[in-house]
């Protein structure tokens, strides 16, 4: 069983919804990363997503993008994102952490380190063992279709890893069988047609979603895009099992010095969990 199932299991047991921060590695400095890793967990989040800086995410609006364009400038790549792992697995070893991001620096990484890679049929990953190495709990590969990620899936779970797979509102029924068959951990349904941080969050859509998901999906189901305050992170956990958050954590730390990026952050998540924690059941 992994960190992320044995997470959502303590959880359901206590009648609580997950607390999900995505942050963007290597951002808005490059060393900050682990320090605030460490704070979003004291602050109440129940798994971190993070992000895995791109030059072409295809599904990351602006405030992301801008984020993974800067640790980019920064020399962030996955080699340091791993690296950033490690040091917090240091003083943490409970809290599951989730890589999200692209094929593309998978891939390459596996170029550079010894292993070839596609979605398919493969050799041993490089990408796979350095990240179980590091404390990786979750892979989440945006442009990796379900069809084309049969032994990926494979490699990740026979090292204790979770493949995460998003769902949108367009997802047909088929498409939900598909990721069913695969996912493990949780999936992540996006809760707007459009990239990160677009939009207004209709969360009676949402609400009326959710049951056609669970007709397939097993596993928790983590609803994220557009959640940004503690009104909207309380309506959604009402039906979800968890709540993703990650623009908005972007914005308010984007501009801070050094010294405060940690302490906003945690600000802010202080008060999705106090919402998150008044659900009944």
């Amino acid at each position: 069983m992994s960190r992320i199932t044995d997470t959502f299991e303590q959880l359901k047991s206590e009648k609580r919804k997950a607390l999900i921060p995505f942050v963007t590695a290597g951002y808005p400095y490059p060393d900050i990363t682990p320090a605030l890793m460490a704070g979003m967990v004291e602050a109440g989040a129940d798994v971190i997503e993070l992000g895995v800086p791109f030059s072409d995410p295809s599904a990351d609006g602006p405030v992301i993008q801008a984020a993974g364009d800067k640790a980019l400038a920064a020399g962030i790549g996955l080699k340091q994102v791993l690296s950033m792992v490690r040091e917090f697995r240091v003083k943490n070893q409970t809290t599951p952490v989730v890589l999200m991001g692209y094929a593309n620096p998978i891939e390459r990484y596996d170029q550079l380190h010894g292993a070839s890679h596609s979605a398919g049929a493969q050799a041993d990953s490089a990408f796979v063992r350095d990240a179980a190495a590091a404390g990786v709990d979750g892979v989440l590969v945006v442009d990796y279709p379900p069809e084309e990620c049969q032994d990926f899936a494979a490699r990740l779970k026979a090292q204790g890893m979770d493949l995460i797979f998003l769902l949108a509102p367009t997802s047909t029924d088929e498409r939900m069988a598909q990721v069913a068959q695969l996912a493990s951990g949780y999936v992540y349904y996006v809760s707007l047609k459009g990239v990160t941080g677009s939009g207004a969050l209709d969360t009676s859509a949402v609400q009326a979603m959710l049951p056609r998901i669970r007709q397939h999906v097993k596993i928790p189901v983590g609803v994220g895009f557009g959640i940004r305050d503690a009104e909207t992170a309380k309506a959604i956990g009402a039906s979800a099992d968890a709540v993703v958050i990650g623009s908005r954590i972007l914005q308010l730390i984007g501009d801070k010095p050094h010294a405060q990026v940690v302490t906003v952050a945690m600000d802010f998540l202080r008060g999705i969990r106090r919402a998150l924690d008044s659900l009944e059941g």
